[in-house]
């Protein structure tokens, strides 16, 4: 499987924020979103080829039972099942982080899903190149309606203007079972500035409708780098 990156830090969002983790970054996505802030497994995918033996060999240099193995989209590579079974079968705490557009069973402790919400459509980025492509997939009712089923679960919507809010809640509204506990909002943005900036506006709604709010903790210690 293509990795872009494997290193250990802490957990900077959701409900294991703080979790000193070993993060596995495969490379490769099915959506373009106009801001990702990980363009490098995405827009232009770099990495090498790792094998499961030796993605093995790198987690277990560093003192963390967490494991999160994040992209791009972690749901496409083709030895996903086969890396969380070997994981798992180690006694490792496993959060996979995913758009939530494609379903595979998975070993996994906590599912996390970031479905993508409107504005993460690039119409204008390369001249639209992706636009089409990005706005037919970024949802996919069925495939987050089964991990909502089957797994321990959070949602997570990246939130760029107040009207998201009433997108989410239309898209929550056509889901059945949803704990909203388990629903938490976190600002788009690449500096501590403008995270601080957006969350202000966005705890006050988070307030209204009953939403966590989750801050993008490496953000504000690290900077948006990479390996962190």
């Amino acid at each position: 499987m293509r990795i872009a990156e494997i290193f250990y830090s802490i957990q900077g969002e959701g409900r294991l924020l703080g979790m000193p983790s070993v993060f596995i970054r495969t490379s490769g996505c099915n959506l373009r979103c106009v801001w990702c802030d990980t363009p490098y497994t995405s827009w232009r995918p770099e990495g090498r080829d790792w094998n499961v033996n030796t993605i093995l060999r790198e987690v277990h240099k560093y003192p963390a039972r967490h494991v999160v193995v994040t992209g791009g989209e972690p749901l496409l590579a083709p030895e996903i099942e086969e890396l969380a079974k070997e994981l798992k079968r180690e006694g490792a705490h496993i959060t996979i982080e995913t758009a939530a557009t494609i379903f595979k069973r998975v070993a996994c402790d906590l599912i996390s899903m970031s479905p993508k919400l409107a504005h993460s459509t690039p119409w204008k980025r390369e001249r639209g190149k992706f636009a089409a492509m990005h706005e037919a997939r970024r949802l996919n009712l069925s495939v987050l309606q089964q991990f909502l089923k089957d797994y321990d679960y959070q949602l997570k919507f990246v939130v760029e203007r107040r009207q998201d809010f009433e997108e989410i809640g239309k898209l929550l509204d056509k889901l059945k079972r949803v704990d909203r506990t388990r629903v938490l909002v976190m600002a788009q943005g690449k500096t501590s500035g403008e995270l601080r900036r957006k969350a202000k506006w966005i705890v006050k709604l988070c307030l209204k409708h009953g939403y966590g709010f989750t801050p993008r903790l490496h953000i504000d210690l690290f900077g948006n780098r990479r390996g962190t």
